[in-house]
Order: structure tokens, then C-alpha cells, then sequence
């Protein structure tokens, strides 16, 4: 039986004999792509090549894809656990032809190797392909069915729909039919009781697709029709899970060597064999399959977080910790003791995930520790909704309610079920639901792009030459309309632009497109696609003209100074704190650089200091910039080049070396260091486990920081009398202020004993009652304070009505001893009806309640009404 190693190892190498160059995968974690968070798919790391926005270097490529699929058109998350194929980080096994080789020899090979290669039974293979579609003009892929006709009977070729057989890779763009294989793995008595070509794509646990064959012919343009792509394109994916499940004789990937080990040391963390219990099997799934996906995802730089694609990883993280915590007793921090068996399994086919094993396990450690607080805060707020649910009589919680546990605590909905269910309480589903419902179309709403088909003036690609000019003269290759959020924008794109790009941490550039007619203003610049895409509010009244591209100098020295300035950063914490200290994130703009940096613990401030003038020193050392511009990446590493990790490499690199400082590098830098000024680090802090962030300013910004600092402490001095120790007058300050504070509290609390004293002996008694009121000048905490020593001592009979104003705003305060509550009296209901003399508002418990208001005039009013209303109860 071959293992899940060996399986992987099959699939490249067969392509390999087949003339296809085998890539490495993309991370899983997509940058500087705005449509995606995730590699959902293998073929995303060629979508600028299947766009035409970069050619193939290869017409040949295979390779295995870590993919992760939850989110968006394929949100798998639900699923996961509790069937036998779904999964959140899967891979796919892919071969691609780029205007090469298409549908006779895909199949042919797809056949090969899983027949003759691998040995499956072809009797349990069948092949869809392409119905047709009326709405498209489209009719039977016959041409696909012609060449699978060769290895299969027609009964084992089915027709599908355009939902399963017709492939796109989005609203607009190319698009194709496909053509998937599907295996039957039941026993041969239920193949004889139902075939298997009628369980093909009904979701049968069994009965599973494992490739998809995408022939890609059309392209889709923004009015639905379809046009012919000049080069055609073969994707193939099969997803590696299921094929091990099938070549391994399993009916679950979750029983394949792929999970099994991940599986038995979570039951061993557990104390629970695996098969016994089933809601504890769906929580150990659930467990083996999330922790992958959240260690690749820390190896390829995403953290978990509170927004975006951090949000989507911490998600799935808690998703594990509730399974952990409800079915299988994990009440403290577990799965990061998983992550040594992953690296064991999967460090050989991925090295980077045992290379940053340490930083893996510190993060999800914490995430973990975090999330069982917050689990803990869930239920003592649910607790005091059943409290409450339950005092009004009911037995069904709010959907509401759930909701801002679900989305403000991450308190799953299926554990507060669970928790009510003990309870004998059920909550609103269908409100809970409805709540959701308006959450997702509210992102919706704000994440819609409605986007334009591109009108091309001429056929080409761009070239970058902002490296070497800031102004060029250009042609507007194509362009179209995007509108988001009711606001219309334009996408323009060059032949030739001297404007940077945002990606690699760096803002893109801003400018002109000018010529002797017209300005236009170039708001920003993205990669789409890998493809420079320039953002205009309006476009060009003659676009087919030549223009001067004009890049804002000003704004692009800024930018290159503090990406200069990164790298020098990045050197200075490695010789500081170690080698240990790895990129994790960055930020560089004009008016500021962030770094995110692997390190565990807080960097001291005699450690900033040193780094910081490490940089300043190499700054003044004017150390000129050397480019190794398009060198093979072979020779970037002899060179010492710092590559980060979760970044996708071609084989041919950009360099950039200050002194020792060498780094892969796509940014804008100064010519020598001294450009850059100086470097002052503003602040250091922490981002997540074991990741520590410095911001920074350099130039000019770093001048005025000190303008500022300067002109503080010329105020602080003048305060002062201008004393040489300022640090000593402002201490010896503190000092006598909080001994004058230590007075004034002795003397508050000297009043607060005489004020009780005297309304002791000014006792009113009215009806066996014993009235304490008034109305005076002095603050509400001290009114409460006076309140609770009265009750203190007057245990029966007591009804304590207090008006109080402190800078102007009137405070009504009453206090009522347990057995007036008791006779119905109670001082919340009192106080709300009194309130609206003061023109205010307020409540509290039986016993003590408060209300502020903004008219003190009617406060001795508002006092009378609370006494008027307890003599009538």
C-alpha cells in the first residue's frame, strides 16, 4: 500500500516524464491578490498567465497545492468533521497546459495514471462531461466524450449541468467545461443493488469526485456572452485526500495515513479511543484537520486576528477549541501538542513548517489560552440570560441574544444549545438566523465590486521601469469601469508605467497622466493578477493619445527611505536579539514604516536604543545601494539573501544589498543609506504570540517628531520656572500633589462622618418609617457611600432619599432597607418615576437605585415625589 508520501511523490514524477516542469506550491496565504484571501484552488498561482497578463515560462507545470477552502463560494466549513471527505487545508494535484497540449491528452494521462500507474479499477471509474447550454449557445462537449469513449463504456460517460460540468473562474474571465472523475468505493453487493452512475455527484460518501479536468476555451465577458481565448488552457485538479483514500482501500480520508497519526495523538491527549463515541470521532476530525490549516497558515505569515483572512484563521482555531472543550473535556490548551506529529508527517514534503515549528506551537499556545478565557466569559454571560430569560417567565433565549455571544464573545451557537439543553431552555434559531443572514449581507454589501468588461485600445503587456525612471511616456493599453460602494472608479493599464505597484508591504504610487490636452490624477496603483493596474476618478477624453506618466517624486522618496531604512531595521534586530528574528509583516508608506517580527518576549528599551543606533549609524555611513536585478534565485541565495517566508519566488529574483544587509526585494530604494536621514523608532509592541511590531519614522517625519518633542519639553521647562532637573521638579510635583490628594480625600471622608451624624439625629419617622432626605452640593459617590453606612446601621424601616448636584448635574439617590423591599417598595421603580423632574433617566436594584438628569431646579421636587410615592405603597 502507498503511502501519502510515496502517492504525492508518484503524481509529480509521472508528470515530469510527460515533459511538465513541477513547480513548488504557492502559499497557502495569498498576497497582493485584492479578490482572495486563500489559494482556493491550484490553479491561482497562474491566474496572471491564464489572464495573458504574463507569459508562460513553462507551457508544461505540475505540482501539489496546499489549498484552503472556507470562505466565500467554497465555504466548506460545516462540513468539516462531520463527513468523510470535506476538509478546510486540502491539496490538490494539478497539471496545467498553457496554450500546449488539451482535452485528448489531459484524459489520456488522467487515465494513465490512475489506471495503469497507480493500478485503480477502472470498473469503478466514471467520467462526466458537458451538457450543453441552451442560455449559452453551447452544445455537448462530444469532443471530450469522443476521447474518454476509448477507455470507458457509455454508461460509465454521464452528462452534467453547467453547475458541475461548466467551470469559471468568476463572474467575468476565462471559463470552459470540465470534465471530473468520479470513483465508487462501496462493496460490490450495494454496487448490485444501485449502480454507481447514479450516486455520481448526489453526495454519496462513497461514490466521490476525485479530479477535475478544466478545459478552458472561452472567456466571459461582463454582459454574459462568451468569447474564444486565443490560447487554451488545461487545469487539472485531484484532490490528494480522496485519492489516498481510495489507493489506501479507506471509506474516509480521516482513516488514511494522511490524518490517522494527527487522529491518535489527539485521543491519546483525550484519553478517548477513536470509534467509540461519535460525537467525540466528528470533535477529533475536526481537531486533526483544523490544526493543519492553522500551522500552514502561521508558516506562510497569517497570524490569527481580528480581521480578514486573520479573522478566518482564528476562526477556525476556535472552531477546534469548542470541539476540544465540549466533547472531548479539553478545559485547558491541547492542540498546540499536535504540531510535532504534523511536522513528523508533513515537514519532508513542506520544510518550512518544521523551520518555524517554535513560532507555530508559541501562537496557537496562546490563541488557545485566549479563546478558553473567553469561552469561560461566554458562559457567565449566558448564565445571566438564562437568569433573566427565566425571571420573565420564558424558557427560549433571544436570537439576539445568541447573536452578540456568537459575534462579540465567538460563543458558537451549538454550545449555547448545548448549555440550554442541560437547562431544559431552547434559543430562537429562526431570529439567530436572521441575525446572520443580515451580518453576511451587510459584508456583502460592503465587499460588492461591480466590474466593467476592459476596453482595449491596444494588445499587449506592461513593463515596469519605475526602478530607473519616474517618468515615462506611455500608451493606455486597456482600461474599464469598476464601481464600489456607489463610488465609480477607473482601472487603467499601461504599456510601459514608472508607477510602483502596492505590493511587498509597499503603498503603491501616486501621480499624473499627462499630456498637452489633459491631467489626469492616478490615485493609487494595485496588482491585479500581477498585473499594474493605475486607479483613476476619471478617465481620459482622448485615451488612445500618448501620455507622460508621471510618478509623485516627493511621495516616492518617502516610501523608498523607509523601505531602506525596513531593511536596515531588519539586519539591526537580527544582530541585537539573534538570528532567531524573521520578517512577519510590514508596512511601508510615505509617512511612516511598520515591522512585524518574530521575537518572544518584549524588546527592552536599552535594546531599541542600540538597535536604533545601529541604523543611524549606517545611515550616516551613506552605504550605497547595490541591485541584483533578474539574477537566477540559485545566486540570490549564494549572495546571503533573506527570503521570508510565505512568499512565492520565480527562478529569477530582485536583490537588494546595503552593506551586509541582503534581502529578496521588489520595492523602491534610496541610492545610499544617507538618503534616508535618520530612523526613529516610535513604538514597540506586541501583535501575537511571539510577534513583536516596530513603527518608525525617518527624514523629514523623524524631524518633525523631534520639532515636537522639543517644543513639549520648552512648555514642560516654562511650567517649571525653566529648572535645570526638570525630571526632579516634575517628581517632587507628583509627590506634593498626591499628598495634597491624601488630605483632601482625609478632610471628604472627615464631612462625609459628620453629614451621617447629623442626618442620624434628624431622623423623620412617617408611618413607622424612617425617613433620612436632602438635597445639597456634594458628589453622587459620596451620597452612595453615606447611603450603604446608613443601611448598615439601620437594618429595619429605612427609606434614604438623597438630591445631590456635583459641577452642575443632579443626582437622585435612594436606599431602602430589605423589609420595605420586602412590603413592595422598590427603589429602582421609585427613582424612574421621580427622574423625569430632573429631566433624566435611571434605575438600579430593589434595594439602591440612582438617576442623573440635566435640571437640578427640579431636584427638592424630584426628592418630595420619590417620598410621596413610598407613602402610597
Amino acid at each position: 500500500m502507498l503511502t501519502a508520501n510515496e502517492i504525492r511523490y508518484s503524481f509529480k514524477s509521472f508528470f515530469e516524464q510527460k515533459g511538465h516542469h513541477i513547480v513548488p506550491s504557492a502559499p497557502m496565504v495569498v498576497k497582493d491578490d485584492p479578490t482572495l484571501m486563500f489559494t482556493n484552488a491550484g490553479m491561482n498561482q497562474f491566474k496572471d498567465i491564464i489572464l495573458g497578463n504574463t507569459p508562460a515560462k513553462y507551457p508544461r507545470v505540475a505540482d501539489s497545492q496546499k489549498c484552503l477552502r472556507v470562505s466565500g463560494k467554497h465555504n466548506d466549513l460545516e462540513e468539516v468533521g462531520h463527513d468523510t471527505y470535506h476538509h478546510t487545508m486540502f491539496e490538490m494535484l494539478g497539471n496545467w497546459s498553457f496554450g500546449d497540449y488539451f482535452k485528448k491528452e489531459a484524459i489520456a494521462w488522467a487515465w494513465e495514471y490512475l489506471v495503469d500507474v497507480l493500478h485503480l479499477d477502472p470498473d469503478n471509474l466514471y467520467a462526466t462531461v458537458f451538457e450543453g447550454s441552451v442560455d449559452d449557445g453551447l452544445s455537448r462537449d462530444n469532443e471530450a466524450a469522443s476521447y474518454w469513449e476509448q477507455y470507458l463504456p457509455k454508461s460509465h460517460i454521464i452528462n452534467g449541468n453547467k453547475h458541475d460540468n461548466f467551470w469559471e473562474m468568476g463572474d467575468t474571465g476565462p471559463c470552459g467545461p470540465c470534465s471530473e472523475i468520479h470513483i465508487d468505493l462501496r462493496c460490490d453487493t450495494e454496487k448490485l443493488q444501485t449502480p454507481g452512475r447514479s450516486l455520481v455527484n448526489q453526495d454519496h460518501p462513497q461514490v466521490i469526485e476525485i479530479w477535475n479536468l478544466v478545459f478552458m476555451q472561452f472567456n466571459r465577458k461582463a454582459d454574459g456572452t462568451l468569447d474564444g481565448l486565443p490560447a487554451k488552457v488545461i487545469d487539472t485538479g485531484m484532490g490528494f485526500e480522496r485519492l489516498c483514500m481510495a489507493l489506501q482501500g479507506k471509506t474516509s480520508n480521516y482513516d488514511t495515513d494522511v490524518f490517522q497519526p494527527l487522529i491518535k495523538e489527539v485521543a491519546h491527549i483525550a484519553g478517548i479511543a477513536y470509534g467509540t463515541d461519535s460525537r467525540c470521532d466528528v470533535a477529533m476530525r475536526v481537531v486533526a484537520d483544523h490544526i493543519r490549516t492553522i500551522a500552514f497558515s502561521i508558516t506562510d505569515g497569517q497570524l490569527p486576528g481580528n480581521a480578514k483572512a486573520g479573522y478566518v484563521i482564528r476562526r477556525i482555531l476556535r472552531r477546534a477549541v469548542r470541539y476540544g472543550y465540549t466533547f472531548l473535556g479539553q478545559k485547558q490548551a491541547f492542540m498546540y501538542k499536535l504540531v510535532p506529529v504534523l511536522v513528523s508527517d508533513m515537514g519532508e514534503a513542506y520544510p518550512e513548517l518544521g523551520m518555524q515549528q517554535q513560532l507555530i506551537i508559541k501562537v496557537i499556545r496562546e490563541e488557545e489560552e485566549a479563546f478558553l478565557r473567553t469561552l469561560e466569559t461566554g458562559i457567565r454571560l449566558l448564565d445571566k440570560t438564562i437568569a433573566e430569560t427565566r425571571v420573565a417567565g420564558q424558557t427560549q433565549i433571544s436570537g439576539k441574544d445568541a447573536f452578540t455571544l456568537y459575534d462579540t464573545f465567538g460563543f458558537p451557537l451549538d454550545l449555547t444549545e448545548l448549555i440550554l439543553r442541560e437547562q431544559q431552555m431552547t434559543v430562537d434559531i429562526p431570529a439567530f438566523n436572521a441575525e446572520m443572514q443580515q451580518q453576511k449581507q451587510r459584508a456583502r454589501n460592503a465587499a460588492a465590486v461591480e466590474t466593467g468588461d476592459w476596453i482595449v485600445l491596444h494588445e499587449g503587456t506592461t513593463e515596469f521601469v519605475g526602478y530607473d525612471y519616474t517618468e515615462y511616456e506611455v500608451q493606455i493599453l486597456r482600461y474599464r469601469l469598476i464601481t464600489q460602494k456607489n463610488r465609480k472608479l477607473y482601472q487603467i493599464v499601461l504599456n510601459h508605467t514608472p508607477f510602483y505597484a502596492e505590493s511587498g508591504g509597499q503603498v503603491g504610487d501616486t501621480g499624473v497622466l499627462v499630456n498637452e490636452q489633459e491631467t489626469i490624477e492616478i490615485v493609487d496603483t494595485k496588482k491585479e493578477n500581477n498585473l499594474p493596474v493605475h486607479i483613476a476618478h476619471s478617465l481620459p477624453q482622448h485615451p488612445e493619445v500618448p501620455f507622460m506618466a508621471c510618478v509623485d517624486t516627493d511621495r516616492r522618496a518617502a516610501c523608498a527611505a523607509n523601505h531602506s531604512a525596513t531593511h536596515l531595521l531588519d539586519d539591526a534586530l537580527r544582530e541585537v536579539l539573534g538570528t532567531h528574528v524573521e520578517q512577519k509583516g510590514s508596512l511601508v508608506s510615505p509617512e511612516l514604516l511598520r515591522f512585524d517580527f518574530s521575537h518572544f518576549q518584549k524588546v527592552s528599551d536599552e535594546e531599541l536604543r542600540r538597535i536604533e543606533h545601529i541604523v543611524n549609524i549606517k545611515i550616516r555611513a551613506d552605504i550605497p545601494l547595490i541591485e541584483y536585478r533578474n539574477i537566477p534565485i540559485e545566486e540570490a541565495r549564494e549572495l546571503g539573501a533573506i527570503a521570508l517566508f510565505g512568499e512565492k519566488y520565480g527562478e529569477r529574483v530582485r536583490v537588494i544589498q546595503f552593506g551586509k544587509s541582503v534581502e529578496f526585494c521588489g520595492g523602491t530604494h534610496v541610492a545610499a543609506t544617507g538618503h534616508i536621514g535618520m530612523m526613529k523608532i516610535v513604538s514597540e509592541s506586541s501583535v501575537a504570540a511571539g510577534v513583536r511590531r516596530i513603527e518608525a519614522y525617518t527624514g523629514a517625519r523623524a524631524e518633525e517628531m523631534f520639532d515636537l518633542m522639543q517644543d513639549t519639553l520648552r512648555n514642560l521647562r516654562s511650567l517649571f520656572n525653566n529648572v535645570p532637573d526638570l525630571a526632579g521638579a516634575i517628581r517632587r510635583s507628583i509627590e506634593e500633589n498626591a499628598g495634597l490628594k491624601k488630605q483632601l480625600e482625609e478632610l471628604a471622608h472627615e464631612k462625609e462622618i459628620q453629614l451621617k451624624e447629623k442626618l442620624l439625629q434628624n431622623i423623620c419617622q412617617v408611618n413607622g418609617i424612617k425617613v433620612i432626605s436632602f438635597c445639597l452640593p456634594i458628589p453622587a459617590e459620596t451620597v452612595k457611600n453615606i447611603a450603604f453606612q446608613l443601611r448598615g446601621e439601620i437594618t429595619e424601616n429605612l427609606c434614604f432619599v438623597a438630591g445631590s448636584v456635583d459641577n452642575g448635574k443632579p443626582t437622585l439617590t435612594v436606599m431602602l432597607s430589605d423589609n420595605l423591599v420586602a412590603t413592595g417598595l422598590k427603589a429602582g421603580q421609585l427613582v424612574k418615576e421621580a427622574a423625569r423632574l430632573i429631566q433624566g433617566g435611571g434605575g438600579g436594584q430593589p434595594h439602591f437605585a440612582t438617576a442623573g438628569g440635566k435640571n437640578p431646579d427640579g431636584l427638592k421636587a424630584a426628592v418630595d415625589k420619590v417620598l410621596e410615592l413610598a407613602a402610597h405603597v
